[in-house]
């Protein structure tokens, strides 16, 4: 069974190419961040991942650009479940905010190992189509963890 049958929970389904593309600019960000430090970087990230994992994404700054480009483009992607999608925004979201405490008392070094690590999560969406919170969200669905 692929995603769409094993965790419809709301059965709204949004063009697989937002998230992709939303990936891609936080791929961007999230370097753009490990060469400045610029802490205002990660301070956007999360708080546009905030938005985005709690049903207020008519807000994010990164949806609506990834909106705009696919209407604008035509960009043809397969209706994916959006819960799954919500909910590795909610990871992106603790994420962030790991890095940006990290950031903030002084532990740059893990701050840039941990956004290094945000960025292989978003190539992997980005690149090839590979949700990793999808997936941790799928298996605990399917484990009665997430109701």
């Amino acid at each position: 069974m692929d995603d769409l049958t094993t965790c419809p929970v709301d059965f709204v389904k949004i063009n697989e190419s937002r998230p992709r593309l939303i990936a891609a600019l936080v791929i961007l960000l999230s370097f753009a961040f490990c060469l400045t430090h610029w802490r205002i970087l990660m301070l956007f990230l999360s708080m546009d991942f905030f938005l985005r994992a709690f049903k207020i994404g008519k807000y994010s700054v990164l949806g609506n650009i990834a909106k705009f480009a696919v209407q604008r483009f035509h960009i043809n992607g397969k209706p994916v479940d959006e819960a799954p999608k919500r909910f590795a925004a909610k990871l992106g979201f603790v994420f962030t905010i790991i890095i940006l405490s990290l950031s903030v008392t002084g532990f740059a070094i893990a701050a840039t190992v941990a956004t290094y690590l945000l960025i292989l999560f978003a190539i992997l969406e980005s690149v090839f189509s590979f949700c990793v919170g999808c997936k941790v969200y799928t298996i605990g669905i399917k484990m009665g963890i997430f109701k």
